[in-house]
């Protein structure tokens, strides 16, 4: 298992994305041999460096970005050959339109018509070769990890279940280690054998080969092996804590199992100023440059929203931003105007409150272009945590804890909890968005802010909708 941005991710989708990547670069190259098959000087003129470089770096990475939003990448998902191949020929022809769009803007980077169709046919069988022949080998040379669960409880049945939705983590779970003894007549826990150590925990380890353990002991006074997991620990086996085996697992900060300790002690959090200076540099960059490129879908919505309904084009609201200020968010009016006539009110899926273009403009989250200028000011970040409003702010850290440590970065006009869970509507869906946004503090970096962007872009062009 490797982690990127402290998430699991798993070795073959990695492998997948090179060899593919690599493929996609072969298919080009052939198509250059197959169209100049007779003519050796037209080959090594078409592919002179560094021009053919160029052109085959963006005619690859366009393509893998189709593929990546086809969710062909997202192992997680299993799909049928049938799936898969409509999935693959939807990115083929998205790739084609963005690859038409860039030789237009950018002529330089033209392949020839000839070369273009003859790649675009040998590109799908290529792709299914690699897959096909990757599944096999796979399956045959790939060693699945042995990992074993420390503990019986409730914690230990949350991290095997957690660890059980994994597939494409190619882990193994050997059973669980119970130190205490408390088996109860048990053998086996969640169709999983309980093993019990007895005086020698490193004889276990060896005899089921275990190269992990998760320690899930909800108690571990009196019942840690600590001298055993200090020799294990040296002879190679991975020693983890529950908790962020949880969080690799499922992207975000479990709060059942955040203590006060937990953020002093633990990785993360890390926040030099050069980051800070290089996300304001960007979001200020970006915000003027998003301003500027969707001023043509800015002036359509307004007139859209002016045509619709009567009221405001722009709706200002108040949010808590960095440090608990509060400041005024500018988004386009998605609502009636007699919307809160009621007074503050949970924004939920299906709102009957939406007018019928603003559920258009959720969906696609073109509600929210305005905000570019709220980031312009400084009052917001391009990632970062959803700005909330005072009223929901006072009553929710009051009964969520830690809620206001995410008013420790500049909020977000998308953010990692966006991207990963859907409207929230109750105290417990803010909780649940609360524990996304204590991973992103925690691994917060420029490079987390670039995946969160591509997922957000994924979103806006599937019209999966608002979160």
């Amino acid at each position: 298992m490797f982690r990127i941005f402290s998430k699991f991710v798993s070795p073959k989708s990695l492998v997948l994305v090179l060899l593919e990547g690599a493929l996609i670069m072969l298919a080009l190259v052939c198509a250059v041999r197959i169209r100049f098959w007779n003519s050796q000087p037209l080959f090594s003129a078409y592919t002179a460096l560094p021009d053919f470089a160029v052109q085959g770096i963006v005619f690859v990475a366009t393509l893998q970005m189709c593929f990546y939003y086809g969710d062909l990448y997202n192992l997680r998902h299993t799909q049928v050959r049938n799936e898969r191949m409509v999935a693959v020929a939807q990115a083929l022809g998205a790739g084609c339109l963005l690859l038409g769009t860039l030789y237009y803007v950018f002529p330089s980077l033209l392949l020839g018509r000839g070369v273009f169709f003859i790649s675009m046919a040998l590109v799908p069988a290529f792709i299914a070769v690699s897959r096909v022949g990757l599944d096999r080998v796979w399956q045959a040379a790939a060693p699945k990890e042995n990992v074993a669960i420390m503990g019986t409880d409730s914690l230990a049945c949350t991290v095997a279940s957690e660890l059980a939705k994994r597939h494409d983590l190619n882990v193994r779970l050997s059973g669980f280690i119970d130190v205490r003894a408390s088996r109860n007549g048990r053998e086996t826990l969640m169709d999983q054998p309980i093993l019990s150590p007895g005086d020698d925990l490193l004889a276990l380890v060896e005899r089921h080969e275990i190269s992990r353990i998760i320690v899930a002991l909800e108690d571990r006074r009196n019942a840690l092996p600590v001298r055993d997991l200090v020799r294990l620990r040296v002879q190679g086996v991975r020693i983890e804590d529950a908790h962020s085996t949880i969080s690799a697992l499922t992207g975000r900060e479990w709060l059942a199992t955040v203590k006060p300790s937990w953020f002093v002690f633990s990785d993360g959090f890390q926040r030099s100023l050069t980051t800070i200076i290089l996300k304001r540099a960007i979001d200020l960059a970006f915000g003027l440059i998003g301003l500027v490129v969707t001023l043509p879908i800015t002036l359509l919505v307004a007139v859209a929203i002016c045509l619709e309904s009567r009221g405001p084009v722009i709706f200002r609201q108040a949010r808590v931003g960095l440090h608990g200020k509060c400041f005024q968010v500018v988004k386009f009016r998605s609502m009636r105007l007699d919307a809160e006539m009621a007074g503050a009110q949970w924004a939920t899926t299906n709102d009957p409150r939406v007018t019928r273009l603003g559920r258009f403009l959720r969906t696609y989250r073109l509600d929210e272009l305005p905000q570019f200028i709220n980031v312009i000011r400084g009052e917001m970040s391009l990632v970062g945590p959803r700005p909330e409003r005072p009223e929901f702010v006072e009553e929710l850290r009051k009964q969520i804890s830690y809620y206001d440590e995410r008013h420790s970065v500049r909020p977000g006009i998308t953010g990692w909890a966006q991207t990963q869970y859907r409207y929230g509507s109750t105290v417990e869906d803010a909780a649940r968005k609360l524990e996304y946004d204590l991973f992103y503090l925690k691994n917060m970096s420029i490079f987390f802010d670039c995946a969160i962007i591509l997922d957000t872009v994924g979103i806006m062009f599937s019209g999966s909708g608002a979160r």
